[in-house]
């Protein structure tokens, strides 16, 4: 909801300067157009320091003693860390089934890879890495020379990285086998989400090592000489930060650092056609990579067996559930009530639009502005910030399916399972078409001991991903595609039905 004008940027004369000074040293040209968010980042600060507004805050930015420390929280402060284990699964499956493979292949004489997380984060990324190639090289691993480096502008996120202690959402593309393999449960947090932590085991924890370090430096050539030769470099979901021409700038810098057969990975939605200057563009199954010119076409390397079976996986919700009374009834797709059709098509960016009915209320920015919230406090483990964020969110946009969605992820990941199934049935009954709520809705019930029906909204999410084209984008399904989803719930199905048995 929009705040009254006296509490907006214009109400503060000091705002535009600090405003400018922060884009110019941090190069996040991401808030040029987002005055709104920049000061609500910026009041955590004043309030923080006991400062009242931004000519004050200034002023500590340009204290001698205490600036730097406090440039180096507002840094933290004003980027999302919106990140997860195994994050975007085509990317890591290309990870497994080309990129790793082939690196492995070329380097099996000196047995040593070098790979940089730009822009880590609380460390998902990295670690995430660490895991697949202990998987990948399995017993080998002693014998080989594996250097990860995840890098950060954020203190505090680094902090959380090292310490490699994470909240239930951060792991929430894992099923539970695989958060018993690769973590130890931890104790309850205090505050009113009361979740349980997880610590990553020591075996993957050990092999990556964290810096703080702004790519900005990418840039002005101050970047230090180890920052180079990397087999491997993954900068995702952090040039959406900068304007065009210090993306190419930092893009053309991380192509510099790669070997000469070394691979580039960025987000998503980041590519552009002028990488195609210094870095030749790979086309792998559902995602794009960079190589150096000249690298030549990557070679397609059966992967080692590993150690125990490893893909990516789907968000899940719920464990432990009963198998009692399964029986195979599919209830039919309900009509949409709001006359809402399915779409798939390109939005204005080139990105794929989310396969759902077009029925969000809310202004984008707002509701996409909210969003981005509601997945930043949910990463850092604030769940019930997250939660009270969602409700605040819907007064303002009652039929926005997405919040009504993230509704009942987080009343789930709080122990509120009757919420949660309300908030999820709100969301497919404002959107029929939406196929991961169908997909949470079928785990939630199956957790929640009733899996027949639980079973009826996995065949929904199945017949929904069967139909949709192979390329269509999912919403909030983590880059997953509708294949992937179906093969998940049947997957899901059919280990239900091997229990009733």
């Amino acid at each position: 909801m929009k705040r009254p004008d006296r509490f907006g940027p214009q109400s503060d004369p000091a705002f535009p300067a600090l405003k400018a000074r922060i884009i110019a040293r941090t190069g996040h040209h991401y808030y040029a157009d987002k005055d709104d968010l920049l000061l609500d980042r910026l009041r955590k600060r004043f309030k923080a320091n006991g400062l009242p507004d931004c000519a004050a805050y200034a002023a500590l930015l340009n204290d001698r003693a205490l600036g730097e420390a406090e440039w180096a929280a507002l840094e933290a402060e004003i980027t999302i860390g919106e990140t997860f284990f195994f994050r975007y699964a085509e990317q890591f499956a290309a990870l497994r089934g080309t990129i790793l493979p082939g690196l492995i292949a070329a380097r099996a004489h000196e047995r040593s890879l070098k790979i940089w997380s730009a822009g880590c984060s609380t460390g998902a990324e990295p670690y995430s890495l660490a895991i697949l190639l202990n998987e990948l090289l399995g017993p080998a691993l002693p014998d080989w020379r594996i250097a990860i480096t995840g890098t950060d502008i954020s203190t505090a996120a680094l902090a959380t990285a090292r310490a490699g202690l994470y909240g239930r959402w951060a792991l929430r593309t894992l099923p539970p086998e695989e958060r018993l393999r690769y973590f130890t449960s931890g104790p309850v947090l205090p505050g009113p989400g009361r979740e349980g932590t997880y610590t990553l085991r020591t075996d993957y924890r050990r092999m990556v090592r964290f810096e703080r370090r702004n790519l900005m430096e990418l840039v002005d050539g101050t970047a230090p000489p180890h920052l180079a030769d990397f087999d491997l470099i993954l900068c995702r979901n952090v040039l959406i930060y900068f304007e065009a021409e210090i993306v190419l700038g930092i893009v053309r810098g991380l192509g510099r650092r790669l070997l000469p057969d070394g691979w580039l990975l960025i987000g998503h939605a980041e590519p552009n056609p002028a990488f195609a200057q210094t870095l030749e563009p790979v086309n792998l199954p559902g995602t794009v990579a960079y190589r150096p010119r000249g690298a030549g076409e990557p070679v397609m390397v059966q992967p080692p067996v590993p150690s125990a079976p490893w893909e990516p996986t789907l968000p899940w919700i719920g464990e432990g559930a009963s198998a009692t009374d399964l029986r195979s009834v599919a209830d039919p797709l309900p009509v949409c009530p709001t006359g809402g059709t399915l779409e798939v098509g390109a939005d204005a960016d080139g990105a794929g639009r989310d396969a759902r009915p077009r029925n969000d209320t809310a202004p984008p920015e707002t509701l996409d502005d909210d969003l981005t919230w509601i997945r930043t406090l949910s990463d850092a483990g604030e769940t019930g910030q997250a939660w009270r964020k969602v409700r605040a969110a819907l007064r303002a946009a009652p039929m926005a399916a997405v919040l009504h969605y993230y509704d009942g992820l987080l009343a789930r990941t709080l122990g509120r399972d009757a919420e949660a199934e309300a908030a999820l049935r709100r969301a497919l009954y404002l959107d029929p078409g939406f196929v991961m709520a169908h997909y949470q809705l079928g785990l939630l019930l199956i957790a929640m001991t009733r899996p027949a029906e639980g079973c009826r909204f996995l065949d929904n999410a199945i017949r929904l991903g069967e139909t949709l084209p192979a390329v269509a984008h999912l919403a909030e399904a983590d880059g997953i595609g509708p294949r992937e989803l179906a093969q998940s719930a049947a997957l899901a199905r059919s280990t239900l039905e091997d229990l009733a048995e």
